[in-house]
């Protein structure tokens, strides 16, 4: 099961991959698996900066389409199975904090009983 190395909490109407390059800052790594929606020169560009590969399949519109390495890809499940097992904590999955920082705080809490479990 995937477990978590750091988290970022954002507004709800602001793009994830607006906080994407924080959130793979400092972390070493061979590739950085993501989906459709990551794919952007400049977060593909940041990642191999950083000396790693960029597993992530390019969107269908673009003009000139990446390789990816699709066998590699198949362990963004694991990315998957994460988001759901912190949803079976039902303060997280309906949001009852209205605070952000309270939030945040069980966030932090159920990523270390999922590192522990």
């Amino acid at each position: 099961m995937g477990k978590p190395l750091r988290v970022i909490l954002s507004a709800g109407q602001i793009a994830d991959i607006d906080f994407a390059p924080a959130l793979i800052k400092n972390l070493p790594s061979q590739a950085v698996v993501a989906d459709k929606g990551y794919d952007a020169d400049h977060f593909v560009a940041t990642i191999e900066a950083a000396g790693a590969e960029a597993v992530i399949p390019p969107r269908s519109n673009r003009l000139t389409p990446r390789e990816f390495d699709r066998h590699l890809y198949r362990a963004r499940n694991l990315i998957e199975r994460f988001f759901a097992r912190l949803k079976h904590f039902r303060r997280i999955a309906t949001r009852y904090d209205k605070l952000a920082k309270s939030f945040l705080s069980f966030i932090h809490l159920a990523c270390a009983f999922v590192w522990l479990a």
